[in-house]
């Protein structure tokens, strides 16, 4: 399931087992997700809530996206799929941080309001504290992000602050901090085990 992770000088590397939750398989993402890719990437509503993600986002991109996944030594990056049918929904990833690992997530807007990013963002809160020694897993989203506020509240992060980011599509914007430690990750560990 998920093997130990290798300490590297760049982070936490995590060897990026598939995980499989209720209703999504998160994997390695590959040239066969680029068509869904562009066109759930491409949505400015989407790209706006996030600071890596440029927008237009077309092939070009897409292909970038590939290949850093493909070359990433530290911490892990996932497309979140439909385990009914394969299809690509959004991306999800633990990224190095100063003090720990960064959760990201996105889901395509004909996605939106299902639970798939709560559900993604279980499964890689659950793999960062279960294959990693870090003892602070941080996240953030943009003040006005309501829904992304949500899903950080269903997994258990604490409100550490606010703070501005440069976001890629949106220029710089307000984002509020998050922090779970973990000590109050295994306290809440009652969701389902990511799988």
């Amino acid at each position: 399931m998920v093997r130990e992770a290798i300490r590297d000088d760049e982070g936490e590397a995590i060897d990026c087992p598939v995980l499989v939750t209720e209703r999504l398989v998160l994997r390695q993402p590959h040239e066969d997700d680029i068509p869904e890719l562009v066109a759930l990437a491409g949505n400015r509503q989407v790209a706006e809530m996030l600071a890596r993600m440029p927008h237009p986002y077309g092939e070009a991109e897409a292909r970038a996206y590939l290949r850093a996944s493909a070359a990433r030594k530290s911490g892990a990056g996932y497309a979140v799929t439909l385990a009914a049918t394969g299809a690509f929904i959004g991306g999800a990833s633990l990224n190095p941080a100063p003090d720990g690992l960064e959760l990201g997530y996105w889901i395509g807007e004909p996605h939106w309001g299902r639970g798939y990013a709560t559900e993604a963002a279980h499964a890689l809160v659950d793999l960062a504290f279960r294959a990693t020694d870090i003892e602070r897993l941080h996240v953030s989203c943009r003040v006005l992000n309501a829904a992304s506020r949500r899903v950080i509240h269903k997994c258990g992060f604490q409100y550490v602050g606010q703070g501005m980011i440069d976001s890629l599509a949106a220029g710089r914007v307000a984002v509020e901090r998050y922090v779970l430690d973990r000590g109050t990750w295994v306290a809440l560990r009652s969701w389902a085990p990511a799988k």
